[in-house]
């Protein structure tokens, strides 16, 4: 009888033992799960304080690196106050307000929609009050033939600087030119 209360009482030992292991790494699983998530809330905190960091250890002049150390200061208290939990969160609701622009000057306003509308307001949306052609400079057969004659540079299928796209239109108009005067001979004969 004694050898069964000794073999009880390991028993319930080990059992004791197995729900305090269970109990323990619960625990451990539920507070590592909410420091977790505090890390992730706070990661851009910890981002611009790295950031800061990493400009300090660049050259810069005295002036810029006693800014840089109020700016370390103030990301690091940023950053440790959120770690903590003791960040305020920001209030996010507010809209920032455009200022309006003066509307002193008479500018038509479009808000009757229709086009009858529209074209009884002298709207000019261009400086001049030239017509604008969207053709181009050839049309039919002719077109036909300058897209035959025209040779594009290879240099000007994606031009990288303002020097070569100003070449590529020289080189365009030249090649225009050329073909016009060619044109033109074709004609007489």
């Amino acid at each position: 009888m004694f050898v069964l209360l000794i073999s009880a009482s390991v028993q319930g030992r080990a059992m004791y033992r197995v729900y305090l292991k269970v109990f323990l790494m619960s625990i451990t699983l539920v507070f590592s799960h909410a420091s977790y998530a505090g890390k992730k809330q706070c990661q851009s905190y910890l981002d611009k304080l790295r950031n800061i960091q990493s400009q300090q250890k660049q050259g810069h002049s005295l002036k810029r690196g006693e800014s840089l150390n109020k700016l370390e200061t103030k990301a690091r208290k940023k950053w440790w106050q959120c770690e903590q939990g003791h960040l305020k969160k920001a209030k996010r609701n507010k809209k920032k307000k455009r200022p309006q622009k003066n509307k002193s000057a008479k500018q038509p306003s479009l808000k009757g929609g229709s086009l009858a509308y529209i074209s009884k307001v002298n709207v000019k949306p261009f400086k001049t009050s030239a017509p604008l052609v969207l053709k181009s400079r050839f049309q039919g057969e002719k077109l036909q033939a300058w897209l035959l004659y025209y040779q594009q540079p290879q240099k000007c299928l994606r031009p990288k600087s303002t020097k070569q796209f100003a070449f590529c239109v020289e080189n365009r108009r030249d090649q225009q030119l050329a073909f016009e005067k060619i044109d033109a001979i074709v004609h007489i004969k």
